[in-house]
């Protein structure tokens, strides 16, 4: 009888697999500008795991391009299939982070709550969200990125 390894959380597509067993150091929902231009969203849900802890299989069948398209140089990059074009996550050329929205790369959000709003900015008039959670105008002040993998 073969082994089945059975992970925590998995998502990807078809044809690229992502998992991991290990929870993320930081979930937020973002309202930054970058996130809403990257993903089509309003709000984004963020996920954020150590770059380790965020397997990917098949990743050569990943394309890679700038997640911030005004900042093409950046350290992050956005993955999605070759094949058929879905987001797989959110890369860190640096190795320090991966990221995964959950609605829109094939994971479960509830597994994911977030725990405060970040980057928001009252100057658009966009009501806060009533939802428990606090807002910042960039990261909590205890953020910190973990060092490269």
């Amino acid at each position: 009888m073969e082994d089945i390894m059975v992970n925590t959380h998995s998502g990807g597509c078809d044809h690229i697999r992502t998992y991991l067993d290990k929870q993320p150091f930081d979930i937020h929902i973002c309202h930054c500008s970058v996130c809403k231009r990257a993903t089509g969203q309003d709000t984004t849900h963020l996920a954020l795991f150590k770059h380790a802890d965020l397997t990917v299989e098949n990743l050569e069948g990943v394309n890679f391009q700038p997640f911030n398209d005004h900042n093409v140089d950046g350290p992050l990059v956005l993955c999605t299939c070759a094949v058929c074009a879905r987001l797989i996550m959110i890369d860190d050329k640096e190795k320090r982070v991966r990221a995964i929205v959950p609605n829109l790369m094939g994971y479960d959000a509830t597994n994911f709550p977030a725990t405060y709003h970040a980057f928001y900015d009252c100057v658009d008039n966009s009501p806060k969200l009533i939802d428990g959670l606090p807002h910042y105008e960039s990261f909590p002040p205890d953020f910190a990125l973990p060092d490269p993998a």
